[in-house]
């Protein structure tokens, strides 16, 4: 993997409602692995806000840890069988939520890392939903990054 990659994050946050879409971002960032973690770094922009959020994406074998320093700030834990809380910061206040892992598949290629979290999400220890991420990471060289379904 190179260190410029391609970065698909794609997420259904309320899968009980049916007319819910799922939110897709695309942005290309930074990839390294240290120490048997794989470490991508990119910059989100959140509309209607200056300045830019920070987020450091950290996987290794059943974990996925989030982090984000900006206009929002969190620190997330996706641990498989493991219920992980913590405060959501947001420029209109602060939640506190829990997340329950109840599956994470990381699948691990040449050029890409492919990402799927399957997790329950609480707001104030009330579960709200059922919800699910896909990741893909992609090298930019390899020139084969495409959408996911």
């Amino acid at each position: 993997m190179t260190k410029d990659v391609l970065l698909s994050i794609k997420g259904l946050q309320f899968a009980n409602e049916q007319d819910t879409e799922p939110v897709e971002v695309i942005t290309s960032g930074d990839y390294y692995k240290r120490n048997g973690k794989h470490y991508i770094l990119y910059d989100e922009v959140m509309e209607g806000f200056e300045g830019v959020t920070k987020n450091i994406i950290k996987l290794k074998e059943n974990c996925l840890d989030v982090t984000k320093k900006g206009v929002t700030n969190v620190h997330m834990m996706f641990e498989k069988n493991k219920k992980n809380i913590t405060y959501y910061n947001t420029p209109f206040g602060s939640i506190m939520i829990g997340i329950d892992a109840k599956d994470i598949k990381i699948e691990e290629k040449e050029e890409s890392i492919l990402v799927n979290v399957s997790y329950g999400l609480e707001v104030n220890y009330e579960h709200m939903a059922d919800c699910n991420i896909v990741m893909n990471i992609q090298s930019k060289e390899s020139g084969k990054f495409n959408l996911l379904n």
